[in-house]
């Protein structure tokens, strides 16, 4: 079963929390198991840019069912995956983007963050599926 509308509101709630925290701007994506688009929030100043790329985020965890850092790491040059990223209509392989587990260990969504440093993206992220454990 894929993610909850009520569950992935819980996750961008969680993530927009440890955004202000970190007093940042992010743009916050949540998708379902078939990678559709369920929740999504911008903060008031949030770069416009980064939307999309909060969407493919999340997106291209949900694609290949791992985090987006750990993708990037296989696509360098001379990696196993390397030009991954003109795939399936452009990915991310940058962190900010991470599975959401279910209860059974299975792939149910995931969320993309989007607005600051890749490691400030992944706090966010991280917040929001920590808020679903």
């Amino acid at each position: 079963m894929g993610i909850t509308l009520e569950k992935a509101d819980q996750a961008v709630r969680a993530a927009l929390e440890k955004a202000r925290e970190l007093n940042l701007k992010m743009n916050i994506a949540v998708v379902d198991a078939g990678a559709n688009l369920t929740s999504f929030a911008r903060m008031d100043g949030a770069w416009l840019g980064s939307i999309d790329i909060a969407i493919r985020k999340a997106r291209t965890v949900r694609f290949f069912d791992m985090p987006t850092g750990n993708l990037g790491q296989a696509s360098q040059p001379g990696g196993p995956l390397y030009n991954i990223e003109h795939s399936n209509g452009g990915l991310i392989t940058f962190p900010g983007g991470l599975p959401i587990m279910g209860g059974n260990g299975e792939v149910i969504g995931a969320i993309g963050v989007s607005g600051s440093t890749v490691e400030n993206d992944h706090a966010v992220a991280e917040a929001g599926v920590r808020a679903l454990a």
